[in-house]
């Protein structure tokens, strides 16, 4: 079947070419997709030069919902709206998917889900319920990422939870903290970071504070960094005095560039450093299970998102990245109907 992918070619500069597209598998149409960081780097060619040459041309976007339009294995129905997995195996060894470097990532390792046609194997779609916000669900894997990162703290903390620190205020640290306060319910939530007006919408968290405000008495027993670039630094800084003996730090932030930590510290409290990217098929499950049974969470979840734009050509697509980058906060979301 004849199917057009829309790639980005070089920064800022989108081109539409033709392919063919199995029909083994499950064929899905997308219908909302949402931009994530990872792609406005690609788009603003913020990337390396090596790194641009070697991956562009390239289809964008690893977030995305579509529409079931045929499944040659029976285990879809048309029409079924289902939540697609970027992460995606080429072979089994140890380790979990996500990790594994027999795995490549949509809009990342190959094309991502700007095109008409999707094709993908049966388990890297996960089917959603009727009454999910389709908007909202848009964003599900960048939710998974942070439910990935929970799960594996929560296997590995021996210690007590009473006081979970999230540093960062943009779309990651909303989405944690909120995630935290949701599955850790008896812990205390703090959220650190550097605006006011964004911390202003953490209204579930038990405290929040300016990270150049902090009491010089408060610690946390645990911490999650979702503050990425550049200012992980000064972030892994703050956590590294602030956090209690056999701590764990949970990071979620990327950087371009190596990043200076406190050894001398890590190593007389004893703390351990958990690293997290991406997620697998059980974590979108976990996501989807949680939001069933807290269908509260929609509202909050409703409040990351600051702009819809409907893509009908290549030059709205090109005008939803640029509006994505002027917005200082917030999830761009694409309402895919070209």
């Amino acid at each position: 079947m004849i199917n057009i992918v829309y790639r980005l070619k070089s920064p800022k500069f989108f081109e539409e070419a033709i392919d063919d597209i199995e029909l083994d598998g499950v064929v899905v149409r997308p219908t909302y997709l949402s931009i994530c960081q990872a792609d406005q780097r690609y788009y603003q060619g913020s990337r390396p030069s090596s790194i641009l040459s070697e991956k562009l041309p390239m289809a964008l976007i690893h977030e995305a919902i579509g529409e079931v339009i045929s499944d040659s294995e029976g285990n879809f129905n048309p029409g079924d709206v289902v939540v697609m997995i970027p992460n995606t195996p080429f072979g089994r060894d140890e380790y979990r998917g996500n990790y594994s470097e027999l795995s490549k990532f949509r809009g990342s390792g190959f094309d991502g889900f700007t095109s008409d046609l999707v094709c993908l194997n049966s388990d890297r779609i996960v089917r959603l319920p009727d009454n999910f916000d389709l908007k909202v669900s848009a964003f599900i894997e960048l939710i998974s990422v942070a439910y990935q990162g929970i799960m594996k703290f929560l296997e590995l903390n021996k210690h007590s939870k009473d006081i979970l620190g999230v540093w960062g205020d943009g779309n990651l640290g909303y989405i944690t903290a909120l995630l935290l306060k949701t599955i850790c319910p008896d812990s205390k939530i703090l959220v650190f970071g550097k605006h006011l007006e964004n911390l202003s919408l953490f209204s579930f968290a038990d405290d929040v504070y300016l990270i150049h405000e902090v009491p010089d008495d408060l610690k946390v027993n645990h911490a999650f960094e979702c503050v990425g670039s550049a200012a992980s630094q000064s972030a892994i800084e703050q956590i590294i005095d602030l956090i209690r003996p056999q701590g764990i730090i949970s990071l979620f932030g990327v950087s371009e560039y190596p990043i200076p930590i406190n050894t001398r510290l890590i190593l007389e409290k004893g703390l351990t450093i958990q690293g997290n990217s991406r997620s697998e098929r059980e974590d979108f499950e976990g996501v989807i299970n949680i939001l069933k049974e807290n269908p509260q969470l929609f509202s909050y979840l409703s409040k990351l998102i600051t702009n819809v734009c409907e893509i009908k050509s290549i030059d709205d697509l090109k005008n939803a990245f640029d509006k994505d980058y002027v917005s200082d906060y917030g999830k761009t979301i694409l309402k895919w109907e070209i």
